[in-house]
């Protein structure tokens, strides 16, 4: 399929105008669609699917927000901006973007107040427990590493997670269902099963404006024109095995793509057509879901040479992407007493390697060199017996001595556990959603939001949940504002 673009003298007939174009109606799309036509623009959607929701509508919608939300005050937390900042910077390394997260950590707290404008729900409350996500309909809940080491000696950690209120993993539909009331109250006109193809240009070469789409519809090719911009919201590339395998190989050995079926990077090629850079496209989520139950927590990871490679109280993407770089094969240890309940609760699926009553007995059944697992656990006991991971840092409340009967779990890839993954890179924008080009120049007439700009999220190993969806709605919101008050 070629996205290359045309040029505006080879239009056969425009089949329709507005001052903006949207392409995708997820978390992103809509967002932009609302706060353009709010800002005085006239707005058409183009969506592939036959309906809103793109990968928000899947995710749990755990939307990523500090600062001092409403939220936080209201259950005791006193985040500060500096800490959402310095977490975020640091979480997401040298890849950071320092303007574009300066300005989602000074406002989180009003980006909040927004979606409640919409209607968005959010009780005031927190869930304690650690969890993947909040199946109640508490708001609050940690999920990052914010806890965790190193973070947790730099920054004052706070729950930055906020959950709509809805019980269940309901969070996405619930979100998606409430913007897409907003798209139709404000009269937004939507196109669905609608395939934005490539890009119209003003003309060919430096300095060209984008001056609309080709899509296909009703199984034929139309051209709209965008007076003002057309913004790009159209996911990630998970779902494209050819460009997954040419930046992000590590994925395609035993893991699950996480996405919608539209998650196929085309918003990406149309705009590196015409001449959009891409960055960060080797980077994404990689999640080991060990927990619940949390007291596998009390557990430690292993690798091929039965070591310890991890704080095991850290964030489960930070752990799938430490636990991908290591020698197989992986297990988690654990105590039969922290085992739990595991086969009811967890999402993991990781087989049973092996069991023990002794450590001895354990080791007898792992492919792993026996002298050097002994010399871990033995070391790991030692430690937690005084309450101090010297070599991890593994918080005191789940320090706990691997003794009597255990269990391993195999969580190789490819073993059977469940290791889902999706991608971070994306099209380089300005922090109002302009494209840019390989040399840094604005391509006049383009904007992009959500997964596919470069965003927020930049690393799995300093991932947090929500910060896609909050990343994609807060993006979604500056590029639509961007392209209405673009001069024409």
């Amino acid at each position: 399929m070629s996205f290359e673009p045309i040029c505006e003298v080879d239009v056969p007939q425009w089949s329709g105008t507005a001052d903006v174009l949207v392409v995708g109606f997820g978390g992103a799309g809509a967002c932009a669609a609302i706060e353009a036509a709010d800002g005085g623009a006239t707005v058409l959607m183009f969506e592939a699917a036959s309906a809103s929701g793109g990968s928000t509508a899947l995710s749990s919608a755990e939307i990523y927000l500090g600062g001092g939300t409403r939220i936080q005050r209201a259950v005791g937390y006193d985040d500060s901006v500096d800490d959402v900042y310095g977490y975020l910077m640091a979480s997401n390394g040298p890849q950071a973007d320092a303007v574009k997260v300066r300005a989602y950590a000074e406002g989180g707290a009003e980006h909040l107040e927004w979606l409640i404008s919409l209607g968005v729900p959010f009780k005031e409350s927190e869930l304690k427990e650690r969890a993947m996500m909040a199946l109640t309909d508490d708001c609050l809940l940690y999920t990052g590493s914010e806890k965790a080491w190193p973070y947790v000696d730099e920054f004052k950690p706070a729950p930055r997670g906020h959950n709509l209120e809805v019980e269940g993993d309901n969070g996405g539909p619930l979100l998606i269902k409430i913007l897409t009331e907003q798209v139709a109250a404000r009269g937004l006109e939507v196109h669905f099963e609608s395939r934005a193809l490539r890009l119209i240009v003003d003309r060919f070469g430096p300095g060209a404006r984008v001056i609309g789409l080709v899509v296909r519809e009703d199984m034929e090719e139309r051209y709209y024109r965008a007076t003002k911009g057309v913004v790009l919201c159209a996911g990630g590339f998970i779902m494209n095995e050819a460009m997954v395998a040419q930046y992000c190989p590590q994925f395609l050995s035993g893991k699950t793509f996480i996405g919608n079926p539209n998650d196929t990077g085309s918003g990406i090629q149309m705009a590196q057509c015409v001449g959009a850079k891409a960055i960060n496209m080797h980077e994404g989520f990689l999640s080991v879901p060990y927990y619940p139950p949390a007291s596998l927590t009390h557990g430690i990871f292993v690798n091929g040479q039965g070591q310890r490679f991890i704080n095991e109280d850290a964030y489960h993407g930070r752990i799938g992407s430490y636990l991908a770089q290591q020698t197989y094969p992986v297990y988690l240890i654990v105590g039969v007493d922290d085992y739990g309940n595991y086969e009811q609760e967890s999402w993991l699926q990781a087989p049973i390697a092996g069991t023990g009553e002794s450590l001895e007995e354990l080791v007898s059944e792992l492919n792993v060199p026996g002298d050097q697992l002994l010399a871990t656990v033995s070391r790991y006991n030692e430690d937690a017996r005084r309450g101090d991971d010297t070599l991890f840092h593994k918080r005191a409340p789940w320090l706990k001595p691997l003794e009597g009967a255990l269990v391993a779990l195999d969580c190789t890839p490819g073993a059977g556990a469940f290791f889902p993954c999706f991608t971070l890179g994306g099209l380089d924008t300005t922090l109002d959603g302009q494209v840019l080009s390989c040399s840094d120049n604005v391509i006049p007439g383009l904007y992009a939001a959500g997964r596919t700009a470069c965003g927020v999220p930049r690393r799995g190993d300093g991932y947090a949940s929500g910060s896609s969806v909050g990343d994609a709605t807060f993006s979604g919101r500056r590029a639509g504002r961007a392209a209405a008050g673009a001069s024409i």
